[in-house]
């Protein structure tokens, strides 16, 4: 199993029971739905009792955003400097990864959830808490519409990318594709940068 997406990836970090359930968690929620996962069923691939899940984590919900946040990496995607921000956004979507059978893709959580409100809920929290304030605090603005925006936009080139296959946008590191996106994503940046100079 790859685990470059899993909780542990750290080499030097020791891995925890509570990493391994969180690990075990990723592996269910991106093959299946929401309600087709069981704590019990993560629990038995760990070998620990349900119980010490509900410790751990809580309740299913706790366990599967702590999943999703684990998987969407948003300290990496937005660890760089605000000018340079267009640009490495674009190349989390655009980069080439070599996915196995067994490897867990950063929307694989997602694209199995959302036809569950329960889920669709935790994530629209997660999303919001994770990415978009703390982008909007990055650009510097109070106003979430631009951060939102931009969350989409990669998000739907992600899934339209990685998951559904769709043959232009399957271009490599360094060609149009990445340079229309950076564009678009240097433009909402600048609108957003336009407003907060019209209200000052």
């Amino acid at each position: 199993m790859n685990t470059k997406t899993l909780a542990h990836d750290a080499p030097s970090a020791k891995v925890t029971t509570r990493d391994r359930i969180l690990d075990a968690a990723i592996l269910r929620f991106s093959r299946q739905s929401y309600e087709a996962t069981g704590l019990r069923d993560i629990a038995g691939d760990v070998g620990v009792d349900v119980a010490y899940v509900h410790r751990c984590f809580g309740s299913k919900e706790r366990l599967f955003a702590a999943a999703v946040e684990a998987t969407l990496q948003p300290e990496v995607m937005l660890s760089s400097k605000a000018e340079d921000l267009a640009a490495t956004l674009t190349k989390e979507v655009i980069q080439a990864e070599d996915y196995g059978p067994h490897d867990v893709r950063p929307l694989d959580i997602i694209i199995h959830s959302l036809s569950s409100a329960d889920a669709s809920r935790v994530l629209r929290e997660v999303v919001a808490r994770s990415f978009i304030e703390p982008l909007a605090a990055k650009l510097g603005h109070a106003d979430a519409l631009n951060a939102s925006l931009i969350t989409a936009l990669l998000a739907g080139a992600g899934i339209l990318r990685t998951v559904l296959g769709i043959a232009p946008l399957q271009e490599a590191e360094g060609g149009r594709l990445e340079a229309m996106m950076t564009a678009a994503l240097q433009g909402i940046i600048a609108s957003a940068d336009a407003r907060v100079e019209q209200s000052a």
